[in-house]
């Protein structure tokens, strides 16, 4: 028996390749388990009795996974067991009967476990985090996917302690433990049964002292579901939204989807300390307070939206993920871009579909287009891996979200329904492959998906050429389309995908002209499926305007030579709200590229008269949301995304130029707009977000005005008399922006208010770090002495030092390296405290190849240092060594 501390595992040697073509069925099963917790923050005892079934003929030993355990006692059918040894995490036992029962008992120690898997102390909260492979921290088990099981769980603790103790399912028994004589003896039990079989990365248990928020929900069968929302003590006033949240997404996936929920129960708990956003475990989902906590006084609108969205993505999950999970985690993509999408369709549903799709299209085009120009680029569905954790990632994601998206515009909504159902009908309860999910498309639709499933292995971001002629005389438009992938380090050859490209023509007055090809009325979208590809369009009058992918029907680069004239026809034209709004990025990417390549340092930039007409004629917008997502210019991260190599200096003085020019240019228009969609009582309705959205963005460009003291004294004024954090942070990220004499004042008043409320005072570390100002580093570095700010919480380190390295490029790209080596200070620390956290705050060091060779020299100087950590974790192992073109090019 080998006794292991509860720190993260590290390596000593390069970590192993997985491949997914070496994929095979376990050797066993696992149908049902037993568990058993003695629950203290110091020491816990877990008794696993697990029954066994052997699934091929021949007595193969059973290799269970084990990490950071203290075994106690291994028995097989009620006899201890010698034929039992540990070797590199695992338990491995020999000469076993067929069918069997297992027990296990170990030792876990959640108070030192920082990396936050497995069970560990949050705060004064017992939680889990088992996804991905966090099991194997808890006791020993096959902990992979494809091993479905019942639960049963009973925990014991201290009453006064943890009077709450929730785990999976449904709770059918609990009572106070005695000692002689029947007195009580402090502690009380209770046990949970799930009666659906599920993965272990499922099972999740809480123990903690919470406020409860209570209600109920009816389904469409007329069950009754106990609805209970867990939060910390004094948090209860913060709930109420999370809970409106969840019901509304239990009666859209009625509506939408036909999905009712199967438990009794639906619980919730808000935990501090949480590596991710939320765990989606079946009947009890586990959730970063960030996600749950909000009301006027302490949540920004966004907030509202986020808590919307993800209460929704994860009790979606309980069809996409729980009832029909995934074979293996290359298949991750299978629940969650499903799931992303459905997330986004509700969302969609509920507010702005316009907006929403801007939103998500704006963080495609930034942060998962560079992710796929990355080394860790990958496909959504990816061939190998070396360490799971590190694919959790926006390509996973957000990308396979725009997979299914594809897949939707191509078979149309009650086809794409038909494939749903088809899909839960042949897999319910089993764990199954992308490939078996775009089966169930295909088949329900007769749609063949064959060439389409190439997005799934296929990594990189397309380009989309497109090359246009008018024949007059024929009255026929061509467009030429041509597609090309380019090669990556896994990939020498990229082949074509099925593109569908959705787009409308306009003649001159603005009218759409019929798309008809030989005579024959066609749909908006066109099937890409080759190289090189001509359409022609017939019975066309005049040479048409094209609005070419529209709602951004797929994730590809569009190079296409729009005129400004053509732009700004589409900004005032274009039926798709979303196409106006592209219309004026596509045109503000002109002038960025412009003034990129040529401004000078001190040059004052400008826009021609028409480009600053179009955006004026945009404020006139009826959809107040949309308007305010004209006029917001493209974040630095979405304009790097314009240049193959990146120079974040001269990207912020063009960001602050074009932002000064258009406060200047529509000075009156920002006025009269803020003062004329001010609100003064707080609602969260998308109405009235939609009024605070544009005021908010106005209030921006005034405090870039040419009278600072009247700048000043506008935002100072909107701070003070904010009566909600969305337009009191709005303020004050005004004054932090334009860098007003205010900002210091405004900054401590905000601190002494919020300094009790860590989620709060995130945002505050986030306006710190992202300030354009001189000394911003030396800022941020004193932050870290903060009493608010801890580097084991994952919250505070991701608004402090995260927001410092991946959304203020300028400062972290400094030309003397400071930026590189205060971050590699701060990974060599959390490499061994949260690996996860460090691997996920590595991602703008690695991205050093579309930097100048100054820049490119410095940051391999650091992955450098940091590879010579002692015990560097195999998260951030891999994307070192892949960063470093070290990564091993084994065959395939």
């Amino acid at each position: 028996m080998t006794t292991s501390t509860t720190q993260p595992s590290t390596i000593k040697s390069e970590p192993p390749v997985k491949y997914r073509h070496d994929y095979h069925p376990p050797d066993y099963t696992i149908t049902d388990i037993d568990l058993d917790f003695t629950l203290d923050a110091e020491k816990t005892t877990v008794t696993a009795v697990s029954k066994i079934k052997r699934q091929i003929k021949e007595n193969a030993p059973l290799i269970l996974n084990g990490e950071n355990l203290v075994l106690l006692s291994v028995c097989v059918d009620g006899q201890p067991w010698k034929k039992a040894y540990q070797q590199n995490n695992h338990l491995i036992l020999e000469n076993l009967p067929t069918n069997f029962t297992l027990t296990i008992v170990n030792e876990i120690h959640p108070a030192t476990n920082t990396a936050l898997e497995g069970l560990y102390l949050s705060n004064n909260v017992l939680c889990t985090q088992c996804e991905a492979e966090g099991f194997r921290h808890i006791t020993f088990y096959l902990d992979r996917p494809d091993v479905l099981a019942r639960f049963t769980t009973r925990i014991t603790a201290d009453k006064a302690r943890y009077p709450y103790l929730l785990s999976n399912g449904n709770c059918i028994e609990k009572g106070d433990c005695t000692v002689k004589k029947g007195q009580p003896d402090g502690r009380h039990w209770v046990k949970w049964q799930d009666p659906f079989p599920k993965p272990c990365y499922l099972f999740a248990l809480v123990a903690g002292d919470f406020d409860l928020l209570r209600d109920h929900f009816i389904t469409r069968s007329g069950r009754k579901v106990s609805l209970e929302l867990f939060v910390d003590r004094g948090n209860l006033n913060r709930a109420e939204w999370a809970m409106t949240s969840l019901k509304s997404a239990m009666k859209w996936d009625e509506t939408r989807f036909g999905l009712e929920y199967d438990l009794d129960i639906y619980m919730i708990v808000a935990v501090d300390c949480f590596n991710s956003g939320a765990m989606e475990n079946k009947g009890l989902n586990i959730f970063n307070a960030k996600y749950v906590l909000a009301n006027a006084e302490t949540a920004t609108d966004k907030d509202y939206l986020d808590i919307e969205a993800v209460i929704a993505h994860e009790y979606f999950h309980n069809w996409t993920g729980n009832r029909v999970t995934c074979r293996d985690w290359f298949q991750l993509s299978l629940k969650e871009g499903l799931t992303v999408f459905r997330d986004q369709e509700f969302s969609s549903d509920f507010g702005s579909r316009a907006v929403n799709r801007i939103k998500n299209v704006r963080l495609m085009r930034s942060a998962q287009f560079a992710e796929d120009a990355s080394p860790m680029a990958h496909p959504i569905r990816p061939d190998k891996v070396m360490e799971m954790r590190n694919f959790y990632t926006l390509t996973v994601y957000e990308k396979g979200s725009e997979v299914i998206r594809m897949i939707h515009a191509l078979l149309g909504e009650e086809k794409f329904q038909a494939g749903m159902k088809l899909y839960f009908d042949r897999h319910d309860g089993c764990a199954v492959t992308c490939d078996d999910f775009v089966q169930a498309m295909s088949d329900a639709s007769k749609i063949d998906l064959t060439l389409f499933r190439r997005w799934y292995s296929q990594s990189g971001t397309p380009l989309l050429t497109i090359r246009d002629s008018y024949d007059a005389e024929k009255q026929q438009y061509h467009l030429m389309v041509s597609q090309k992938t380019l090669p990556s380090r896994e990939q020498a050859e990229k082949l074509p995908l099925h593109i569908p490209l959705d787009i409308e023509l306009y003649d001159d007055s603005g009218n759409v002209i019929a798309l008809k090809m030989n005579g024959v009325a066609q749909g908006s979208v066109l099937n890409v499926t080759k190289a090189e590809q001509r359409f022609t369009f017939d019975q066309v009058n005049c040479q048409p305007i094209p609005s070419l992918l529209r709602e951004f029907s797929a994730p590809v680069r569009l190079d296409y030579p729009y005129s400004d004239q053509q732009l700004t026809f589409l900004m005032r034209h274009a039926r798709n709200a979303f196409s106006r709004w592209d219309a004026a990025q596509s045109l503000l990417a002109i002038y960025i590229k412009q003034n990129v390549d040529h401004a000078q340092p001190e040059a004052p930039l400008s826009l021609p008269p028409q480009v600053i007409d179009a955006f004026q004629t945009a404020l006139l917008d009826k959809d107040l949301a949309l308007a305010a997502e004209i006029v917001t210019l493209p974040t630095e991260n979405e304009m790097a995304e314009f240049f193959t190599i990146i120079d974040p200096h001269a990207i912020r003085r063009v960001y602050y130029g074009l932002t000064r020019c258009l406060a200047k240019e529509l000075a009156e228009q920002w006025q009269t707009l803020y003062h004329s969609n001010k609100i003064t009582v707080y609602s969260a309705t998308h109405g009235d977000m939609a009024k605070r959205a544009l005021s908010n963005i106005c209030l921006k460009y005034l405090a870039f005005g040419d009278n600072i003291d009247v700048a000043d004294q506008t935002v100072s004024t909107a701070y003070y008399q904010a009566n909600n954090m969305t337009d009191a942070l709005a303020a004050l990220a005004s004054s932090v922006a334009a860098q007003l004499p205010c900002r210091d004042e405004l900054l401590a008043h905000f601190e002494q208010r919020w300094q009790q409320d860590g989620l709060v005072m995130g945002k505050w570390f986030t306006l710190q770090a992202t300030s354009p100002a001189d000394d911003v580093l030396d800022r941020v570095k004193n932050l870290l002495k903060h009493p608010s700010f801890s580097l084991n919480n994952p919250n505070r380190t991701r608004s402090l030092i995260g927001s410092f390295t991946a959304s203020n490029p300028a400062a972290f790209h400094a030309l003397d390296g400071s930026g590189y080596q205060f971050l590699v200070e701060r990974l060599s620390i959390l490499n061994s405290k949260n690996p996860q956290l460090a691997s996920r705050l590595i991602e703008p060091l690695i991205r050093f190849k579309r930097y100048d060779p100054e820049r490119q020299k410095l940051m391999r100087n650091a992955l450098q240092q940091l590879k010579t950590l002692t015990n560097l974790s195999s998260d951030m192992y891999e994307k070192i060594e892949k960063a470093l073109d070290l990564f091993p090019n084994r065959s395939e």
